[in-house]
């Protein structure tokens, strides 16, 4: 019986630039996901291993448009208002049964496939990353595949990997991967890499973590429209002499703090709380984020650290959602 492997992974660089020999494919914000489709059943795994075949009922109805005997690589991606929307993918997971049908029904999912690592019954893991780009491709073209199966682009032309990252960031792009064009398909090991789009920003810090003497990390805020302090995300763990210099900058919060009383998720998507101390919304930092945002506009992952800004004051802080 023929099984799902492992998925191959990638190292991150800090270098946009495609490499010479390489393939770039589009990174997108959604969950990693493996599918074999083999005798009429299909098995759909994560990178970690759940079953998600129970949560995704419009993949298995499509699953006839595969080959027999054959299992891709890919992402599963929720389209939304003209982006990419990684919390309904998150709320996929809270549904079985007719919940997951109704899910399925407002906010469909689509897979998209990246690599074919078994086509018809030969196993394809052995293939050189060009050949098995080219079955890939052709399968698309010869079986008509349509929704819920999404052919992920692959460009060898440097500049079409920076028209990527510079208008499709937007729509939920997250960066790029690039493959060696005669490189095997490795399970577990690291021998892609991906290039993630980054932006600098500018945000309050409404809270913290850790001791009062060296803040662990920052809970960041934007105001909105309204003037009101909203949460917009948190840092990383800052380095140890930037906790002691954010910690002789903030202050203890005054009554009618916007925050007091609430608590914060330890991470997006966990149930985990973390102890948080709120502060006077008066000092502004500069950090790093990438491009994944929930539909609010909050960022997703947690933000780097870069510097104060002791120059600028709240009111010169983007809204938030700008």
């Amino acid at each position: 019986m023929w099984t799902l492997p492992d998925p191959m992974l990638a190292a991150p660089v800090s270098d946009p630039a495609l490499p010479d020999g390489w393939a770039a494919e589009v990174k997108w914000d959604g969950w990693r996901a493996l599918v074999s489709w083999d005798a009429g059943r299909l098995v759909m795994r994560s990178r970690r291993g759940t079953d998600l075949v129970p949560f995704f009922p419009e993949l298995r109805a499509g699953a006839a448009q595969l080959p027999d005997a054959t299992a891709l690589d890919g992402e599963l991606v929720v389209w939304e208002a003209g982006r990419l929307a990684f919390e309904r993918l998150q709320v996929r997971l809270q549904r079985r049964a007719a919940g997951a049908a109704a899910l399925a029904a407002q906010w469909p999912a689509h897979f998209v496939a990246f690599d074919v690592l078994r086509l018809a019954g030969t196993d394809t893991i052995g293939w050189p990353y060009r050949r098995r780009r080219a079955a890939l491709e052709e399968m698309f073209a010869q079986r008509h595949l349509m929704a819920p199966w999404v052919l992920c682009p692959s460009t060898t032309d440097p500049s079409t990997v920076r028209e990527w990252l510079a208008d499709w960031t937007a729509a939920g792009l997250e960066g790029v991967v690039f493959k060696n064009l005669d490189g095997t398909y490795q399970p577990s090991a690291r021998g892609w890499r991906k290039y993630k789009v980054r932006q600098t920003e500018e945000a309050v810090v409404g809270a913290f973590t850790g001791s009062a003497a060296a803040p662990r990390t920052l809970l960041l805020g934007r105001y909105d429209s309204r003037g009101r302090l909203r949460y917009v995300g948190r840092s990383t763990l800052l380095p140890r002499q930037a906790g002691r210099t954010v910690a002789g900058l903030l202050s203890p919060a005054g009554d009618g703090h916007p925050w007091t009383g609430w608590t914060f998720s330890a991470g997006w998507g966990s149930r985990d709380k973390l102890t948080a101390t709120v502060v006077e919304p008066d000092l502004v930092v500069e950090v790093g984020v990438d491009v994944a945002r929930d539909s609010s506009g909050r960022w997703r992952h947690p933000a780097r650290w870069h510097r104060v800004r002791r120059d600028l004051s709240p009111a010169d802080v983007p809204l938030f959602g700008e």
